[in-house]
This record gives C-alpha cells, sequence and structure tokens, in this order.
C-alpha cells in the first residue's frame, strides 16, 4: 500500500501547503469540494496528532470521462491529497496514485482519465510544495 502513495516534501506548513493546493486547483479550473482538519478533529475528542489536513478536489472534466467507463469510478472520486507533518517536523503532501486507485477498475485504471488525474495531481502538488 505505501507505495501506492506518492509524497511530495515541503518546507511550508501544513495549512499553508494546502492554502497553495487550493489556489492551484482553482487557477487550473477545478472545485474545491471540503477541507478536512485531522487534527482539529483529535482536539475535539481530547487528543492529538500533528498537523494533517486533506483537501477534497475535483474537475468533471476529468471525472467525468472515468466515470463513463464504469459508474462505480464515482466511488473514488473526487480526488484528495493529504498534507500531513511526520514524527520528525517534516511535512508531506501525498496522494494515492490514480493508475492504483482505480486497479479494481480495469477499462478506468488504464484510461487516458488516468493519466490526466496522474498529470494534474503531479503538477498541482509540485506547485503547492514550492
Amino acid at each position: 500500500m505505501a507505495d501506492d502513495i506518492i509524497k511530495v516534501k515541503t518546507d511550508k506548513s501544513v495549512a499553508e501547503a494546502l492554502d497553495a493546493l487550493e489556489a492551484a486547483i482553482g487557477n487550473a479550473g477545478a472545485t474545491v469540494f471540503a477541507r478536512i482538519d485531522h487534527a482539529a478533529g483529535a482536539e475535539k475528542i481530547g487528543d492529538s496528532i500533528p498537523a494533517n489536513q486533506v483537501l477534497i478536489f475535483g474537475n468533471p472534466k476529468i471525472g467525468t470521462p472515468a466515470m463513463k467507463i464504469d459508474p462505480l469510478a464515482g466511488l473514488f472520486l473526487p480526488l484528495k491529497v493529504q498534507a500531513y507533518e511526520d514524527a520528525q517536523g517534516q511535512v508531506w503532501l501525498s496522494y494515492e496514485d490514480p493508475k492504483e486507485t482505480f486497479d479494481e477498475l480495469d477499462d478506468v485504471e488504464n484510461s487516458p482519465a488516468v493519466e490526466v488525474m496522474q498529470g494534474a495531481l503531479k503538477k498541482l502538488t509540485a506547485a503547492a510544495a514550492q
């Protein structure tokens, strides 16, 4: 499973990295649907974890072709990227390789739509990490 996860190192804080990612997503014409703050959730139960947030986003121009191939692709969409601080204080942007995400849906896994998703995630996380 860990080899299915792509990690991009950044010198930004978790919040700064996701702010930059959110801006890059908007500039790319995609929509941010939600931002989840896992550390804030831990605080609500009186516990704590290092900074950890997830951004959920999508673009119908990219997701619709996958769902036309197999409606079950909708179980894995929209896309998401996590920003988290590890035990050493390093911040990472991470996401699952879309080829692995859709590996149970052979026709989707091997479609051009997945290549577009891979390229978009690579470009967006690289921009956010700078």
